[in-house]
C-alpha cells in the first residue's frame, strides 16, 4: 500500500494555517522560569529511532504515527521532549542519515500531514519534538548536489567541497572516510573529487559558501515555524575543513578496522569556523525559543567548552560524550568526568547510548545482574545536575542485538567492516512493547529481528512488575522532576578516593539529596563525613532504592548491596 495515498489527510487550509500558527507560538513561549532556567534545562529528552519505535501500518517499519500512537506511553514515563532521527526523504544508504529533501517526510515514515498531529498529539501532553538534523552532509541524491555537481560553473558549484587531485588519478589529500577508504570521490564529468567525511553518496556541505548557509537556517526556521522546538545537531565537528587541504599526521604503522592508516583528524574536524557558524545558527533559535542539542565529540574538557560558546551563545546541550565513554563500572573515572563537566562553566548534558554507541544493558552488566547494574546507571545520570538525553528502551533493559551473520547485516559500516565492526544494527533493533509476535513492533516481519528476549523484557510486562526496570524508571523520573534538590541543586562530591562507590549531594536552599551508587560485585559499607562538605544531617531518608533498603538509614555507616543503589532525603 502506497503510504502517501493511504495516509494523506487533506486540511483545509484555513485549518491547517491555524494548527501550524498555534504550534509555532506554542514553539516561543515559556522562556525562563522564576530562577532563569529555561524549559529544556529541566527536561528528561528521549531518542526515537523512528525506524524501530513502533509500526502503525504493519510494514515492518516504524513510522510518525506509530510514534503519535505511544505519546501516553512517553508521558507517563516522564519524558518531556522527544529527539526523533532523522525522518526525511533519504535513499537510505545511512538509514535516514543521507538526506535528500529537508522539507518533506520520507513515505516510509508517513507525511507532513503525520508531523504535523504528532506535533499537535504532543503539545497537548506538553512534550515537545526535536528533529535530527543533518547539517554537514547530505545525499548525492539531493537536488542540491544534483546541481553542483552538473558543472564548474553552477550557482550550486561551492555548496559542497570540490578539489582537484594530488596528481592524475589522485585524491587531492590524505584524509580517509570514518567508514572506510579515501574521503574522496572523483567526478569524471566536471573533472575535480568531491569530499566526504562518510559514505561516498554522503558529499559534505560547504559552509563556508553563504548561499549555503543562508539554505540550511532557512530548513531550521521552516520547521520552528512548523512547531518543531529545536534539533539535534548531526556531527558539527566535521562541519568545516581546512582550506589548504593538508594532509592528515599518520599514527605510525597502525590500521583501523577498515584496513586505513590511523591519523590525527586536525585538519578534517574541529576547524576554528565551527564556533561562528553555531552562534549564528543559535540567533535563529533563540528567536524560536529553541534548543540546539550538539553531537559533540570531544577529547577534551576545553573542546567542549569551546561548543558552549564564550557568552553561552553556541550549542545549549553539547552532549558529554567522554562521559559515556567511560565504558567500564569505575567510579574514579566518573568523578573524574563529572568533575570536569562541572567545571565548564556550562549546562551539564548525559548521555549514555543512542543509536550509534552500544547499549548501556549489555556495554556495563556484568552478565549476571545486569538488571540490577541498569537501575544503578539509570540512577547515575538521572540524578545528576544537568539535561539528561535517554535512549529508546534504555528503560526496559534492551540489550545489543548484534547480526549473527554477515548476509544479515543492514548496516552498510557493518557491511564493510565486518567481522571486526558489526555496524549499528543491534543498537537499533525494534522497540519491545509486549509479548506478542515481534513484541507488538509490528504484525509484518520488522526490518531488523527483535532481540530473543522481548517476552519478559518488554513494556507491558515490566508495567505489572513493581520491581522491574521501567518501573523503575518510572518511580526516578517522577522524582527527578518534583524534587527541587535534584532539579536545581549544586552537585557536591563525597568519598572522593572510594574506588568502588561513588557518592554525591544534591543540595538546594536547605534541602538535600544524597545519592550513593555502589559500583562493585560486592556488598559495601560506606562511611561518609558530611560535616566536612558544611552537611549537617546524620541520617537519610530513603526516596528511591534499587535493592530493599530500610525506610531510613544512618549515613555515618550505609550498608549498600552490590550494584545497589539509594538515594536519600537528607535529614
Amino acid at each position: 500500500m502506497n503510504r502517501l495515498t493511504s495516509r494523506a489527510v487533506v486540511l483545509p487550509a484555513v485549518a491547517l494555517s491555524l494548527i501550524l500558527l498555534s504550534a509555532a507560538a506554542w514553539a516561543q513561549t515559556s522562556g525562563l522560569d522564576e530562577e532563569g532556567h529555561a524549559w529544556w534545562q529541566h527536561a528528561v529528552f528521549y531518542e526515537i529511532y523512528p525506524r524501530s519505535f513502533a509500526d502503525s501500518n504493519n510494514d515492518g517499519i516504524g513510522d510518525l504515527p506509530g510514534i503519535t500512537s505511544k505519546l501516553d506511553y512517553l508521558h507517563w514515563l516522564g519524558a518531556d521532549a522527544i529527539w526523533i532521527a532523522p525522518m526525511f526523504p533519504s535513499p537510505e544508504v545511512d538509514w535516514g542519515y543521507d538526506i535528500s529533501d529537508y522539507y518533506n517526510v520520507n513515505p516510509d515514515y508517513g507525511t507532513l500531514q503525520d508531523m504535523d498531529r504528532l506535533l499537535a498529539e504532543g503539545k497537548k501532553r506538553n512534550i515537545r519534538v526535536l528533529l535530527d538534523y543533518v547539517l554537514t552532509y547530505t545525499s548525492d541524491q539531493n537536488q542540491w548536489f544534483q546541481e553542483s555537481k552538473s558543472s564548474r560553473t553552477n550557482p550550486k558549484r561551492d555548496w559542497y567541497i570540490w578539489n582537484d587531485g594530488k596528481s592524475p588519478g589522485q585524491p587531492p589529500n590524505n584524509w580517509t572516510s570514518s567508514f572506510g577508504g579515501p574521503a574522496w570521490k572523483f567526478d569524471a564529468a566536471t573533472g575535480q573529487w568531491y569530499y566526504h567525511y562518510f559514505y561516498p553518496p554522503q558529499p559534505n556541505l560547504n559552509w563556508h559558501s553563504p548561499d549555503l548557509e543562508k539554505a540550511m537556517f532557512d530548513v531550521t526556521r521552516w520547521w520552528y515555524r512548523r512547531g518543531v522546538a529545536g534539533f539535534r545537531l548531526d556531527a558539527v565537528d566535521v562541519m568545516y575543513v581546512d582550506q589548504q587541504f593538508r594532509d592528515n599526521p599518520v599514527v605510525g604503522a597502525e590500521k583501523n578496522a577498515f584496513g586505513d592508516p590511523v591519523e590525527r583528524e586536525i585538519y578534517d574536524k574541529n576547524q576554528p569556523e565551527l564556533h561562528g557558524v553555531l552562534q549564528r545558527l543559535r540567533k535563529v533559535a533563540d528567536e524560536y525559543n529553541a534548543v540546539l542539542i550538539g553531537e559533540t565529540w570531544t577529547n577534551d574538557i576545553a573542546q567542549l567548552k569551546r561548543y558552549y560558546g564564550e557568552h553561552n551563545d553556541e550549542v545549549q546541550m553539547p552532549m558529554d560524550f567522554m562521559f559515556c565513554m567511560v565504558n567500564k563500572l569505575s567510579p574514579p573515572d566518573f568523578r573524574k568526568q563529572i568533575d570536569w563537566v562541572e567545571s565548564s562553566g556550562g549546562w551539564p548534558v548525559y548521555v549514555l547510548s543512542n543509536h550509534d554507541i552500544r547499549r548501556v544493558y549489555d556495554r556495563y552488566g556484568d552478565g549476571q545482574q545486569n538488571d540490577q547494574i541498569a537501575k544503578l546507571m539509570a540512577s547515575l545520570y538521572l540524578t545528576l545536575r544537568g539535561t539528561a538525553v535517554m535512549y529508546y528502551g534504555e528503560e526496559i533493559g534492551m540489550e545489543t542485538n548484534d547480526p549473527k551473520r554477515p548476509e544479515d547485516v543492514r548496516d552498510s559500516k557493518g557491511k564493510v567492516g565486518w567481522p571486526q565492526d558489526k555496524g549499528r544494527d543491534g543498537e537499533r533493533t525494534p522497540m519491545q512493547w509486549n509479548g506478542s509476535t515481534n513484541a507488538g513492533f509490528s504484525s509484518a516481519t520488522p526490518w531488523l529481528p527483535v532481540d530473543e528476549r522481548y517476552k519478559t523484557y518488554n513494556v507491558e510486562t515490566e508495567r505489572q512488575d513493581p520491581r522491574s526496570i521501567l518501573n523503575y524508571y518510572h518511580a526516578l523520573l517522577a522524582l527527578r522532576h518534583t524534587n527541587k534538590a535534584l532539579l536545581d541543586g549544586k552537585y557536591v562530591v563525597l568519598n572522593e578516593s572510594d574506588p568502588n562507590v561513588l557518592s554525591y549531594v544534591r543540595t538546594y536552599k536547605g534541602e538535600s539529596v544524597l545519592v550513593v551508587l555502589n559500583m562493585s560485585g560486592m556488598a559495601q559499607k560506606v562511611k561518609l563525613d558530611l560535616a566536612l562538605k558544611g552537611i549537617s544531617a546524620k541520617s537519610g531518608k530513603t526516596l528511591l532504592s534499587s535493592f530493599a533498603a530500610p525506610a531510613k538509614m544512618d549515613v555515618t555507616e550505609i550498608v549498600l548491596e552490590p550494584f545497589g543503589a539509594w538515594i536519600a532525603e537528607m535529614n
